[in-house]
């Protein structure tokens, strides 16, 4: 078995702006497992949110001991973008080599296409507006908001523009407990169904007591199954994102736990590739809300992208993963 990792930059379409900073290219981590004849691809998004460099992620994946199962990768890399590049890569392997889908080998239905959101990226309520009006042939619309009451100017401009649209938020840890009680309200009013993560992670303890009229996702604080105990009561859904979870082991595990404690589920993503959405297109068969757009918002992508249409985001050929 042989191991590789590399770094690769894939521009964005425009630039792409949330609550934290901006970025016009999605930098990832590209891992190759060869054995045998085969190779299994699989690919990262370190985010510095959670304290991971492209460099100190691609040192975990090299630090490896090789072989490696899927079951001994669990032990020896915590949930994050290391364990998720390699997971993804060891199940794409599996495939090659017993020449039948992932799906099958982890005794899953055969997969559809999924009506994936499309995120409008921060700015101002002007420029957001724009942005919809191009999108709104799009059934469901995901907006970046920022915090404050301009948040509200922002919706009302995204609703102008795209007016039959389905309209979720994420506020990317950017509200206060005050703030979340004077706006979503008037986001209800708007037609918007559910924010994620308007607390920062860690600080979600008035979630338990606010009335929640408007459904509030978990992002920042979910990532694996030992996250779920603490949400209870205070989130009505869980995103699940490979790279948080550690890869697909885990984010099957997860959903089946998260939907068994009663929570609603979304797939999400960071900003990457065809490659890094691929296994996730999995996990968000039949869950209450895909968001797997990243190669939306590229100028460039794989070789091999994943096919989107009106029906959504569909699984991927074989020539890309799985």
């Amino acid at each position: 078995m042989k191991l590789t990792v590399t770094a690769d930059v894939f521009k964005l379409a425009q630039m792409f702006t949330i609550s934290r900073g901006s970025r016009t290219e999605a930098k990832v981590l590209t891992v190759v497992i060869e054995q045998d004849g085969a190779k299994g691809w699989g690919e990262c998004v370190p985010y510095a949110r959670y304290g991971e460099t492209l460099e100190s992620v691609a040192a975990q994946i090299e630090g490896l001991s090789l072989p490696l199962t899927r079951k001994g990768l669990l032990n020896a890399l915590p949930a994050g973008a290391a364990r998720n590049a390699v997971d993804c890569a060891l199940w794409d392997l599996e495939a090659k080599q017993a020449g039948k889908p992932v799906w099958e080998l982890a005794g899953l239905s055969a997969p559809g296409p999924e009506i994936t959101a499309y995120t409008l990226s921060l700015d101002t309520p002007e420029k957001m507006q724009a942005q919809a009006t191009e999108h709104a042939f799009r059934p469901l619309l995901k907006t970046k908001l920022g915090g404050g009451e301009t948040d509200i100017a922002r919706i009302e401009a995204v609703r102008k523009g795209a007016p039959n649209a389905r309209i979720i938020v994420d506020a990317n840890e950017g509200w206060t407990p005050e703030l979340y009680e004077s706006l979503a309200p008037v986001l209800v009013r708007l037609g918007v169904e559910m924010v994620e993560q308007p607390l920062p992670a860690g600080q979600d303890d008035a979630l338990l007591t606010l009335d929640r009229v408007l459904p509030v996702c978990a992002d920042e604080s979910c990532h694996d199954q030992g996250s779920l105990s603490a949400l209870k009561g205070k989130y009505d859904m869980v995103n699940i994102k490979l790279d948080k979870t550690g890869g697909l082991t885990e984010a099957l595990a997860l959903r089946e736990t998260a939907q068994a404690m009663g929570f609603q589920v979304m797939v999400g993503c960071m900003v990457g590739s065809s490659l890094a959405m691929a296994p996730a297109t999995l996990v968000a068969q039949g869950v209450a809300v895909t968001d797997l757009d990243g190669p939306l918002l590229l100028a460039q992508d794989r070789e091999t992208p994943l096919k989107f249409d009106a029906a959504g985001v569909y699984p991927p050929v074989a020539a890309l993963w799985g």
